[in-house]
């Protein structure tokens, strides 16, 4: 293990995804620090759900190699938790809260072993961190799409993972939840996790992130918000077409829209 390695989180190096032949990601090139909280920001169909994906082995890279605290994601993957979007996962499938939660401990406890009653406290003390606890015994299907939100944000603390990645956590969430999935992301930054969120509120990045990558196929910059999160880079990811950051008088970072 090299140096630069060693001191990465997470090093993506010249990643490539194509659908049909056509560069849904190309050459992309990521070095994330451990203990920040990132944002992955860009416009509809820029490749960050697929950065994701193939990142975790979900999807094939047409190219490109992915590390993991310097070794191959296939050799860390008990390092790293997952949260899909709510919109991927089938609600109806049959189960409850408390087991949608102990299925994140399946990883550390291999194909022989079945959960038992350790597993199952670790599993209502997620629940508890993301206050669902009362819920344990509810069908999934039964539940608002915040606290099903919760719930698999709770099966990722289960896994005790090094490294987090979440694909748009905030989508389709009250207020009240949105806030304490933030409290909780920013909970696990403070332990030293590396937390990374694809995230489409380009308002909400500066107070709730500390880093950010922004990418429309390719990567345009990343790094930590203060030096990246700004006009020049916002245009060129998103063009003349959506909103983008400017200085108000105050001091405080506002968004607009660029016409």
């Amino acid at each position: 293990m090299n140096e630069r390695n060693a001191s990465s989180a997470i090093e993506v190096t010249d990643l490539t995804v194509a659908y049909h032949e056509k560069p849904v990601l190309w050459d992309v090139d990521l070095d994330v620090p451990p203990g920040v909280l990132m944002a992955v920001v860009g416009p509809n169909g820029a490749g960050k759900t697929t950065m994701i994906k193939a990142i975790l082995g979900l999807m094939k890279p047409a190219a490109g190699q992915v590390l993991i605290y310097g070794k191959p994601y296939q050799e860390q993957r008990k390092l790293v938790g997952y949260v899909p979007q709510r919109g991927s996962v089938d609600w109806d499938f049959p189960t409850n809260v408390l087991d949608v939660v102990t299925m994140g401990t399946y990883g550390s406890l291999g194909w022989i072993r079945r959960p038992g009653r350790s597993e199952r406290e670790k599993a209502l003390a997620a629940l508890d961190q993301v206050g669902m606890r009362p819920f344990a015994d509810r069908q999934i299907s039964q539940l608002s799409g915040g606290q099903q939100q919760r719930v698999f944000l709770a099966r990722a603390l289960v896994q005790e993972a090094q490294v987090y990645f979440m694909d748009e956590p905030f989508q389709g969430v009250d207020a009240t939840t949105e806030r304490a999935i933030v409290s909780l992301l920013q909970a696990l930054r403070a332990a030293g996790k590396t937390v990374v969120v694809v995230h489409h509120d380009l308002q909400t990045v500066p107070e709730y992130f500390d880093w950010v990558t922004l990418i429309n196929v390719r990567r345009i910059a990343s790094g930590p918000v203060k030096e990246v999160f700004t006009d020049k880079n916002l245009r060129l990811t998103y063009g003349g077409r959506v909103a983008f950051l400017s200085h108000n008088g105050a001091g405080e970072m506002a968004v607009k829209q660029d016409v």
